[in-house]
């Protein structure tokens, strides 16, 4: 079971997430590597929004091959080219995660490996 880790001697987080997130007796653990915005069509959206929409997409995938569910995540890693927009990458991880709270980390990087990509996310469930 997983459960929010949130003490009341320290500030709120500053958006829609958890400071941390308790793991107890997981059966499974599921690592992702860094998760990007390729379609299953293998074209590349151009919008930022929708490059979200579709790691979004891609991430949900794996979470069902892996038979786990978005609330099974505890931890999330959002790699964003340095100058986008955070707002619409935000946006799309609050709502893939339907009111669920992780762990979250947003970083700026200065580029991705390839040129296109302007984002992508690595997380890890538990189950």
């Amino acid at each position: 079971m997983n459960f929010e880790i949130a003490p009341s001697g320290i500030a709120p987080t500053a958006a829609n997430y958890a400071h941390a997130i308790l793991s107890v007796g997981p059966a499974r653990l599921l690592h992702t590597s860094g998760i990007v915005p390729i379609a299953a069509d293998g074209t590349v959206p151009a919008n930022l929004a929708d490059q979200a929409a579709t790691v979004w997409i891609n991430l949900r995938a794996i979470l069902e091959q892996a038979q786990m569910k978005v609330t099974d995540i505890v931890s999330i890693t959002t790699y964003v080219v340095v100058g986008e927009p955070l707002a619409p990458v935000m946006a799309a991880r609050d709502a893939a995660l339907g009111g669920h709270r992780a762990a979250s980390t947003l970083v700026t990087v200065p580029a991705l490996a390839r040129p296109e990509w302007r984002m992508e996310i690595a997380l890890v469930a538990a189950r």
